[in-house]
């Protein structure tokens, strides 16, 4: 069934040794070269990949310091805000009671005037009154500057108060 020719083994094996030099010289170098060169672009790209890593764990870290340093600061101009309004309302405070103090002191003033314009105003009637009951009285008249010394006489004769 099978025959065995050792014609065509020979040479079979001859062309297999010249196919496997041909193909390492030709197509498994470029092969081989093709595969390291791959090989060296994956190693590249993981160290590439591992200092981009590095990069952004560094990066994460200086956002998180960053992130610490904004909320202390908000922390800062929250609490100088708060100083600022505490600071504020005292001055209104402190403004408005001086204020109120000078309407205080304005209002005694002008009620001590009307007081003194009252009084005055008093005298005068009382004095005009005097010199008519007197007139009646006497039935007779004074002039009016006899009047006025009369009256100052005896207004300066009376307690102030």
């Amino acid at each position: 069934m099978f025959d065995i020719n050792p014609g065509l083994g020979i040479w079979t094996f001859v062309v297999f040794i010249l196919l496997v030099i041909f193909l390492g010289r030709v197509a498994w170098k470029p092969l081989i070269k093709a595969l390291q060169d791959r090989e060296e672009s994956i190693r590249d790209a993981l160290a590439s990949a591992s200092k981009a890593r590095a990069e952004a764990t560094a990066l994460l870290k200086e956002n998180e310091q960053n992130i610490a340093r904004a909320e202390e600061e908000y922390r800062k101009t929250i609490r100088a805000a708060k100083l600022e309004a505490e600071k504020m309302k005292e001055e209104l405070l402190a403004k408005a009671q001086q204020q109120a103090q000078r309407q205080l002191q304005q209002a005694k003033e002008e009620i001590q005037r009307d007081v003194e314009a009252a009084k005055q105003q008093l005298r005068s009637e009382v004095a005009d009154l005097a010199i008519k009951a007197a007139e009646k009285i006497l039935e007779e008249s004074i002039d009016e500057k006899k009047h006025k010394q009369l009256v100052d006489g005896f207004l300066g004769s009376l307690p102030k108060s």
